[in-house]
């Protein structure tokens, strides 16, 4: 029988990784250690060197993560989108643990194993909103899809041949037209991500802003912009073009007909990610990409 705890964790690990295998086991232990009850996914649990008093349940939707405090991801960037889709349904802060490669989404690396324990078991971590979109497909009038994103919404080409014709609108304006590989539009969450790897801008998270980004545009006029954050931001599918493909964060995607408009704004509801350090955007960009700052002698006093 479960045992009840006053305080519950969900942990959610890339469990193919031997490196978050081992270090989901050293997270479990340390907070059964302190009292702490922890919850994990079923289909994750066989993969797991679990004990018996962690709470296993079978089905991944929001209602998994009722009556925990927190939710621990453990893994690369992937995961941690993966596990942005758990935080946003249920409200329940994310506290992301990096073992992958950048991972701007996570709060700690794996090195950092032992303290993550203790602010969670101390509750000494603040919690911080993150921006998403919602992002709506249109066709022929009606609505035949509806999304939401942390990083980007982006609408891409399938045929490597050939480019997919669009045009972009901000606020019910049309903007510009042209071929291109696809356009990203992104949360400032999102700049350091695809939008970035496309030549967007690094916006600092508390910016509150709205990116557009071409990929590859065939055009003089092709630069990455930036908006209010309560502009709608739209891309036409041209009905001479290719059909394209909408992906949203990576993780889910839909084909996007010839003629097909999609439409981005502000989301509803938005990511909640713990946060462990005070540690301002400038260092964390400084860390996660190794930009060089030797010589910096700072402002003079």
């Amino acid at each position: 029988m479960t045992q009840t705890r006053a305080r519950t964790v969900f942990l959610l690990a890339h469990t193919g990784r031997p490196a978050a295998i081992r270090s989901a086991e050293l997270v479990v232990q340390g907070l059964l250690k302190n009292g702490l009850g922890v919850r994990v996914l079923e289909s994750e649990a066989s993969d797991l060197p679990l004990p018996d008093t962690v709470e296993l349940v079978k089905e991944a939707t929001p209602a998994c993560l009722d009556a925990c405090e927190l939710l621990i991801v453990l893994g690369g960037d992937g995961t941690l989108l993966r596990g942005a889709e758990f935080a946003r349904a249920s409200g329940v802060p994310m506290l992301g643990v990096n073992l992958g490669r950048v991972g701007f989404l996570a709060e700690a690396e794996r090195d950092d194993l032992d303290q993550v324990v203790e602010r969670v078991v101390s509750k000494e971590y603040e919690v911080e909103e993150r921006m998403t979109i919602d992002v709506v497909v249109h066709r022929n009038g009606d609505v035949v899809h509806q999304d939401w994103a942390l990083n980007e919404a982006a609408v891409q080409k399938t045929e490597p041949e050939r480019m997919l014709e669009v045009v972009l609108e901000i606020d019910g304006r049309p903007v510009t037209g042209f071929g291109c590989d696809g356009i990203v539009c992104a949360t400032p969450t999102g700049s350091t991500a695809y939008a970035f790897s496309a030549g967007g801008p690094v916006v600092w998270p508390e910016v509150e802003a709205l990116l557009m980004v071409p990929i590859s545009a065939h055009a003089l006029f092709a630069k990455p912009l930036v908006t209010s954050p309560n502009s709608v931001l739209a891309v036409e599918v041209q009905p001479h073009t290719p059909h394209g493909v909408l992906w949203c964060d990576g993780r889910r995607t839909v084909e996007l007909p010839a003629g097909a408009r999609v439409e981005v704004r502000r989301g509803a509801v938005p990511v909640r990610l713990a946060r462990l350090h005070h540690a301002v955007f400038t260092d964390r960009l400084v860390a996660k990409f190794a930009l060089p700052v030797a010589g910096w002698r700072g402002a003079p006093h």
